[in-house]
């Protein structure tokens, strides 16, 4: 018995060493990059949108930190986590945008976890102008 039970959990640990760690999943079986810390926190960086796309294209942020996205197009724009059309990788993103309308600014729940977010306009995914990342440290 005590062969089994020491068998099932070396091959437990081989399965999540081979799927790369106990990382959470997502939708879909969407590996989550980082999750949110629940509630919005203090805003490390500011990704503005405009009809030439987002920019800066990348940002870098703390832990704990949300970022904050303001559209200064004319039109609304729905900022999601990859990948598309699933998303789900950063359920920090996810919680706190949505639908952000022209001339609105919204932020992100924190970040709880350091790794590498890409995000990407919903409403036009093939659109590289709209696509960036959060990089948290």
């Amino acid at each position: 018995m005590r062969n089994a039970a020491l068998a099932l959990v070396a091959s437990s640990l081989a399965a999540a060493l081979a799927c790369g760690g106990s990382s959470p999943s997502g939708p879909s079986g969407t590996t989550v990059i980082s999750r949110s810390t629940g509630s919005t926190g203090t805003s490390g960086a500011t990704i503005t949108i405009t009809s030439a796309g987002v920019s800066p294209g990348q940002v870098t942020i703390g832990i704990g930190q949300s970022v904050t996205f303001v559209n200064n197009d004319t039109r609304s724009h729905e900022i999601a986590s990859n990948p598309h059309p699933t998303h789900g990788s950063c359920p920090a993103v996810e919680a706190g945008l949505g639908t952000i309308a022209a001339g609105q600014t919204k932020l992100t729940q924190g970040f709880a976890d350091a790794g590498t977010c890409g995000f990407h306009d919903h409403l036009n995914p093939d659109q590289a102008s709209l696509q960036g990342s959060i990089t948290i440290r």
